[in-house]
């Protein structure tokens, strides 16, 4: 063959170990991600997740050992959602300075102050409807329910959490949040937006873990997976209203979006793998059908090659247990 003729030998870089990491142009490590997890009141064990293989409802009063447990294996972040016994129209246990998720935040940050915590900040977990604001009749009111996010929000930062973490999907939250903390004196809180939120049909072993009482669906409030520019606008009205970081969720099946927002923005990214991303490579792995560690690296090195500075995943914990990372 005449040297016109060479072929571009792409394998050369490929042909060990040590080439491969040393020509890798994607890397995760233990501060890519963070952990979400599940806390409820008044529960005696441990209650695992049968959707969930691995994940388990964490008792409140075992909180602090599990945060203890979580700093010991590296991971710096956790995302905190709780499981309520005191349910109303409303949701008002979640502005309570004595609600659970003040107490959550409290617990963290006691247990590890240098832990960060982001406090979920929805009232899907609080209502005794499932939807994630004030209900009338079939309808979420917008504006009744961002007055309320602001008040849980000023709530969570007075018992310590370090970034708000507003997943309701109302238009505006983002500004009413960041006023209500102002206002409050809390000009140091962040807010991490979950401003491209999709309506997806991935979410269901999530509704398994924290008890969802909902009937029917939040189409009208959450966005259609099959849009794509009005994904982009989304993050970007949330960054103009004040979001300190935006996020994109679910992850996997949109990693255009991920790449799309990063493309727009300065600001750091979140992505989400949520719990049906999680179940999906669970139950494979137990068929055998796929080799588990590996999947979930690949999957997780996807969203972070996307564009993703923080994945907030179910796998963190067991991935940093087991010096994966």
């Amino acid at each position: 063959m005449s040297n016109e003729q060479s072929i571009q030998r792409l394998r050369r870089l490929r042909q060990s170990e040590n080439l491969r990491a040393l020509f890798q142009e994607t890397t995760l490590s233990k501060n890519d991600l963070a952990l979400p997890i599940f806390v409820e009141e008044g529960l005696e064990d441990y209650q695992p997740i049968k959707s969930m293989p691995g994940v388990v409802r964490i008792p409140e009063k075992r909180l602090a050992y599990e945060i203890e447990r979580i700093a010991k294996a590296g991971i710096k972040t956790v995302m905190t959602f709780g499981v309520s016994h005191h349910l109303d129209e409303t949701g008002s246990d979640a502005w309570k300075s004595d609600g659970l998720v003040s107490r959550m935040s409290r617990i963290c940050k006691d247990a590890v102050p240098e832990m960060i915590v982001m406090s979920d900040t929805c009232f899907c977990e609080y209502t005794s409807h499932g939807h994630c604001g004030v209900l009338h009749g079939e309808h979420v009111d917008n504006d009744e329910t961002i007055h309320n996010l602001g008040l849980q929000a000023v709530a969570a930062a007075q018992a310590g959490a370090d970034f708000i973490a507003p997943s309701a999907a109302m238009d505006g939250q983002v500004a009413a949040i960041r006023a209500a903390l102002d206002q409050a004196g809390f000009t140091d809180t962040g807010i991490v937006s979950y401003s491209t939120k999709f309506a997806s049909a991935l979410y269901g072993p999530f509704r398994d873990a924290a008890g969802s009482r909902l009937i029917g669906d939040r189409k009208t409030y959450q966005m259609n997976p099959m849009n794509r520019r009005e994904a982009i606008r989304e993050s970007l009205i949330d960054e103009q209203e004040g979001a300190d970081m935006l996020m994109v969720k679910p992850a996997g099946a949109y990693l255009d979006i991920i790449r799309d927002v990063r493309e727009r923005t300065l600001l750091p990214l979140a992505a989400y793998q949520i719990s049906g991303e999680y179940a999906q490579i669970k139950f494979a792995a137990l068929a055998g059908a796929i080799d588990e560690d590996r999947v979930v690296m690949e999957t997780l090195g996807s969203i972070k090659r996307a564009g993703a500075d923080l994945i907030l995943s179910y796998f963190a914990l067991d991935l940093a247990e087991r010096n994966l990372l």
